[in-house]
């Protein structure tokens, strides 16, 4: 028998980690954490990362289980996401995944293959010379699916999707079935209240010490050129605190970035026609239609 996992799917600032809390408060559950970027110590406020106290009580894994120095793969994730869950399944617990990063939940999930492509040094160093545009529109001749999805003004992720792209000629076939018995909740808002959300959020962090936390990165050995890979928050803060941005310029591209990417997992998500969306309100509802997965 397959395990079951109730998995919280939606758009950044859309309000995923208290649905997942209230899931796993309700059905003895734990939450594991599917964001590519709050597996990285010290990356907390800049990701949203869910601070203790919102957590009320309910264990999280995959949060800080890497160094931000350090590259966390989509395998490395899929690797750590099945030993967690493993371990609460054996727990007599409900896995809960929550999270934005909708790669990470399907490699997890077992719906698509992470491909077996190994890198390419020269055509690494032959794509390290083009500009983030040049790449994406490369990127999209080869794959425009993948073009659709991807942060476009991250190198790091462009030159690998290139990489993979030109090995494999798209993207990672899909498996026949998953390996999981899964429930997908889907936390959705009308376009103009999730932006209007990003950007109150965004403005509260900047004046609750997100600067502040990227200085102190950077003071502990973190290169400017590793948080443009890191993306959005850290790209640029790094770019304000190198002079190369005003603040207002800063704040003004960086709540526009954020809400392209907002669109983009809108995009990944659509794709699965198994979700039930709801609004973050709908609590009850959520419940309930979890309550009846975990008894059947």
């Amino acid at each position: 028998m397959k395990k079951k996992v109730v998995v919280v799917v939606g758009s950044t600032a859309v309000g995923k980690s208290d649905i997942a809390v209230a899931i796993a408060t309700a059905c003895n559950g734990e939450v594991v954490s599917a964001d590519s970027r709050q597996v990285y110590t010290g990356l907390d406020i800049g990701t949203g990362k869910i601070t203790p106290k919102e957590m009320r009580g309910i264990p999280h894994h995959l949060l800080d289980v890497a160094d931000a120095k350090d590259v966390f793969t989509a395998h490395d994730f899929v690797v750590h996401g099945r030993i967690a869950i493993n371990d609460i399944v054996n727990r007599n617990k409900l896995p809960v995944i929550a999270g934005g990063t909708g790669f990470y939940i399907d490699a997890l999930l077992g719906v698509v293959s992470l491909p077996e492509v190994p890198e390419n040094l020269s055509l690494r160093k032959e794509l390290s010379q083009l500009s983030t545009e040049e790449l994406y529109s490369k990127l999209e001749t080869l794959d425009s699916e993948r073009a659709k999805t991807i942060d476009a003004k991250n190198k790091v992720r462009l030159v690998r999707a290139i990489e993979i792209a030109m090995f494999l000629g798209g993207v990672p076939p899909l498996k026949e079935q998953e390996i999981f018995d899964v429930l997908y909740v889907g936390i959705s808002l009308p376009s103009e209240l999730l932006y209007e959300k990003i950007k109150n959020r965004l403005k509260a962090r900047a004046e609750n010490g997100m600067i502040e936390e990227v200085k102190n990165l950077h003071k502990r050995g973190l290169s400017y050129e590793r948080m443009e890979s890191l993306g959005l928050e850290y790209r640029y803060i790094a770019r304000f605190l190198k002079k190369e941005l005003s603040y207002e310029k800063m704040m003004f591209e960086l709540e526009k970035e954020i809400v392209k990417y907002a669109k983009r997992q809108k995009t990944w998500f659509k794709k699965n026609i198994d979700i039930q969306w709801f609004e973050p309100t709908e609590v009850e509802k959520i419940l309930t239609e979890v309550q009846r997965f975990v008894q059947n």
